[in-house]
This record gives structure tokens, sequence and C-alpha cells, in this order.
């Protein structure tokens, strides 16, 4: 083939050898997951292409809306035999990820566990018990003890709001609802202050309350929680435990609660 022959044989100004180089590059573009050879995208980390091939990798602070954040580290996985954030790792050709071996599933367990006893998690007593995320990741990964001694930290409830409620026992800081007030409605209405275990969730308003903020619920930050935090008044056990998301199927395969439950909205 002449030089010349070799130039825009698309008809679009591409020649034929940067198509030729583009698919080699999009068939080299993988990584070995969990022994399986998936593509990704430049851009995507380990998270992004596993959900995208339909690995589901345990996660809390994780929602593909947001930047990712890595705060809660359930999503650890080994990359190339060292330990990283799935969320926050970029996927790169030829990386080895596992991502379910028992050093991890220990690892994640011990992580629930903190979180557990670190907050006040009653989940008989709890209305997002069956929707819960951290519930659910916990039975995924088989905690089934909190192994640790409980802190029975003292929190407030703010019932202030007329539409909502904030349990602050129920908060695991994966600041979910910050990002979705600051980044998506531009109301900024909620932070987190203090370090260490004196971290926790505030509310940005004068008094500290919810009710004297604008908080509505057609807000993104009232649909994100992953656990009970945040809930809507007046529809307290709608749907009876039993019935619910997780109770029906793990979450391995139904994925996260918010996330369902905006499909469910937008199919009525």
């Amino acid at each position: 083939m002449s030089e010349q022959s070799s130039v825009r044989l698309d008809g679009q100004g591409t020649t034929a050898e940067a198509v030729s180089d583009e698919v080699a590059r999009s068939e080299e573009a993988s990584i070995l997951l969990d022994g399986q050879k998936v593509p990704f995208s430049e851009g995507q980390t380990i998270m992004d292409a596993a959900m995208a091939a339909g690995t589901y990798i345990p996660h809390l602070c994780h929602n593909p809306e947001f930047k990712p954040h890595g705060s809660c580290r359930v999503c650890v996985v080994t990359v190339n035999g060292r330990t990283a954030a799935a969320c926050t790792m970029p996927a790169q050709k030829d990386q080895v990820v596992e991502t379910s071996t028992e050093a991890l599933q220990t690892e994640r367990r011990r992580l629930l566990q903190m979180l557990f006893v670190e907050g006040n998690h009653v989940c008989p007593a709890c209305e997002a018990s069956g929707n819960c995320q951290l519930q659910a990741v916990a039975y995924y990964v088989g905690m089934l003890s909190p192994h640790y001694n409980h802190f029975y930290p003292q929190r407030p409830v703010d019932a202030s709001h007329p539409d909502f409620f904030i349990d602050f026992n129920r908060c695991i800081l994966c600041e979910l609802c910050v990002r979705a007030s600051r980044d998506m409605d531009g109301k900024d209405l909620f932070a987190i202050s203090g370090r260490g275990i004196n971290s926790r969730l505030v509310v940005n308003s004068p008094s500290g309350r919810l009710g004297d903020t604008d908080f509505h619920t057609g807000d993104k930050a009232a649909h994100v929680c992953p656990v009970g935090a945040i809930l809507f008044k007046h529809q307290g056990y709608d749907k009876p435990i039993g019935e619910r998301l997780y109770d029906r199927q793990p979450i391995s395969e139904v994925g996260d609660a918010r996330a369902a439950e905006q499909g469910d909205q937008s199919n009525e």
C-alpha cells in the first residue's frame, strides 16, 4: 500500500493506521478482576470498571454521581498485591485486582464492626432496616457480631424540620449528604465538624437545626443517605420489614438502596 493510499481510507480524514492503533488500545485497556478480564475507559477507577462489568465491590461512601471520596475504605481491594481503595484507584492496564479474598473480607468486617460500635445502630428498631446499606454490606461480608465494645455515644435527634428528621446516632460520616447538598443542590446545608472520634455531622444553620434551613424533599441530599440518619417523616414503615429491598435480595445483586429507590420512582 502506498503512502498516499493509507490516508483518509474512511473518508473522514482518519488514517487506517490511526484506526488500527485505536482498536489496539481499546483491546489492551483491561484489568484482571478476580481472574476475569474487565475492560475500562481512560479516567475510570477500578470501582467504575467493576460496576460497568456487573461486579460488586462492597462500599458505603461511594456514589457514581459524585467525585470519589474514599472515606469508608470498605471498598478495599488488592492491586498487584497491595491494598487500595477501589473507588479512588485509577484503573490501569494489566492490573491484577482481587476483591473478595478472605483477608479482604476480614478487613471489611473489622471496618464495619468499628462503624457499628462507634454509633448507635439498633437494626431491629431502625426504620431503615432492610433498606440500609450498612446492614446489607455487613451481612454480605459475614459480620454477625460487633466484636468490639460499644461506645454508646450520646447524640441528638433533630426533628425540627416538618418533613425530615436526622438521627445523628446512625450517621457513618460518609459525607454523601454533604457532597450532594454542596455540589448538586447548591445549598451547602451539611458539614463535618471535629476530628477523629469527635467528628460529627452538623447542619449549617444559625441554630444548627435542620428546621431552620431550606432543606426540601426534592433535594438530592434528601435521597442519598445509605443508612437511617436522614429519614422522611410521615412515611415510617410504609413497607413492612421483611419485604424491603435487602430482605429479598443481597446487596451484591441489587446494588445501592437509593439508586434502586430512584429507579422505582422513575418507573412510576
